[in-house]
């Protein structure tokens, strides 16, 4: 079946987590028929603490690090009375509303895992399930997340470790799945989830000793500042330059935070705007306490002995490595689909130019919240199933690839976690101004122009301020 047609082609949705589900409510009230596939037992999959699908990555004091009103899907907010940064439970109750919500939930296959995906010859695709079913669709939109497929360090770390080893991926809380209350633990990484934890394990009653080892600087950005949400200002976002965003971001970071120097980490050797940020309120006075220690890269393991790259050693009982995640699609063979050292190109994150059949929803690194980015994925998503839309043609796509491409390695460190970052409010400004352009290709390229109807206007998620 021909996409774009009069026929309305039948799509499979992989993944019911927050981008999956963006896409099943937008083909939903589109009026596209589509089945999904979730391995859970119910929607939000990585907010899903202890989520059935086994992958989930959230603990047990998760809280979203971008607010509240950045994060919400721009047709369904989120409840006044949450607070500005939830939980993870009040999240994932917020995607289970958004689905009731608009009334897809019968269209979601549920604890139905997806064995595998092939393209046939020319188009449509055989999608088996578990247990051996094939199913045939027309189109294929991919929203499997990308934060369930540990990634460790590369290279480890020489010798051998005694104590447990373990990624933040498997982390729970202090008990389980290792019971570290009392004992030495170290943290690997600058991330989000290396702040959480660290600081988690430094309180009264829960390990003995907390260090926290990392190779390079991250700026440490607090939730809030002048008592608003930090991701709040708007002097931050578009229509000012990046470079702008900049300046204005190192002074608001000077002012609230100063140098990280001064908290025995390493200063970042980028600039503010060329790697993604680490939030957190909690960590810096900590080590400034000295409830958290911090140490260089690990050089080698020695045992129950842990030495870093300066030359000191610390006894450790425990190292949790908060080292990221590889992108992969264990449904789609290598030769076919794949994504090393994280990186799969793709024309402004979603379509592959030789397929015009496969989508890919919040396959993305934004400075701030996925969810608003796949809901304005899948509304462009479904503007070209439905023919309102039409893509460039594939030299064009694959220019505009390779120019985006270029772009981030010029911005960002070198570094599989910024192989596809993009900026929350230049993303959606460039998918509205793509929109436009692709629903101008689809007037042109109408049957006679006397016959010609103009497309619809969609609504874009425009982020306002209430």
């Amino acid at each position: 079946m021909s996409i774009g047609g009069t026929a309305k082609p039948r799509v499979c949705v992989v993944g019911a987590g927050s981008s999956g589900i963006a896409a099943c409510k937008e083909l939903y009230v589109r009026g596209i028929p589509f089945e999904a596939f979730e391995a859970g037992d119910r929607v939000g999959g990585n907010w899903v603490f202890k989520n059935k699908n086994g992958v989930s990555a959230a603990y047990r004091s998760l809280h979203i690090n971008t607010s509240r009103d950045r994060m919400q899907y721009a047709d369904f907010p989120m409840p006044r009375d949450y607070p500005d940064f939830p939980r993870h439970d009040l999240i994932a109750d917020y995607f289970d509303a958004y689905v009731d919500h608009f009334g897809f939930r019968h269209k979601i296959a549920f604890e139905t895992p997806i064995d595998h995906i092939a393209r046939r010859p020319g188009g449509t695709y055989d999608v088996t399930l578990r247990g051996g079913e094939v199913r045939h669709f027309d189109a294929v939109a991919v929203a499997n997340g990308h934060h369930f497929a540990p990634a460790w360090p590369d290279p480890p770390p020489e010798g051998a470790f005694g104590g447990i080893a373990m990624h933040a991926h498997d982390y729970i809380d202090p008990d389980d799945p290792h019971p570290l209350r009392g004992k030495r633990v170290i943290v690997v990484g600058m991330g989000n989830s290396a702040m959480d934890i660290a600081t988690e394990l430094s309180r009264p009653g829960a390990a003995e000793r907390v260090v926290l080892s990392t190779r390079r600087g991250a700026y440490v950005i607090p939730h809030y500042l002048l008592g608003r949400p930090l991701d709040s200002f708007s002097v931050l976002r578009p229509p000012l330059p990046i470079a702008l965003r900049a300046r204005i971001g190192r002074a608001f970071h000077r002012i609230a935070v100063g140098r990280m120097r001064d908290y025995g980490l390493p200063e970042p050797a980028h600039d503010f705007h060329q790697a993604h940020p680490t939030i957190s309120s909690e960590i810096l006075p900590q080590l400034g306490r000295g409830a958290i220690t911090p140490r260089p890269g690990i050089r080698r393991l020695e045992d129950r002995r842990v030495v870093f790259d300066d030359g000191s050693e610390e006894p450790a009982d425990a190292i949790i490595y908060c080292t990221g995640y590889e992108v992969s699609f264990p449904f789609f063979d290598p030769s076919f689909i794949s994504a090393p050292d994280n990186r799969l190109p793709l024309f402004l994150r979603v379509f592959r130019p030789e397929y015009p059949d496969l989508f890919f929803v919040g396959l993305l690194q934004p400075l701030g919240a996925v969810m608003p980015l796949a809901e304005a994925q899948a509304k462009w998503i479904t503007a070209y199933l439905r023919g309102e839309y039409v893509l460039p043609g594939r030299e064009a796509m694959e220019r505009r690839i390779a120019r985006d491409e270029r772009a981030m390695r010029r911005r960002y460190v070198a570094s599989p976690r910024h192989t596809m970052q993009v900026d929350f409010d230049d993303y959606l400004r460039e998918l509205r101004t793509e929109m436009r352009r692709g629903r101008r290709r689809a007037r042109q390229t109408a049957a006679p122009l006397s016959e010609r109807r103009r497309a619809p206007r969609l609504k874009t998620p425009v982020r306002r301020r209430r």
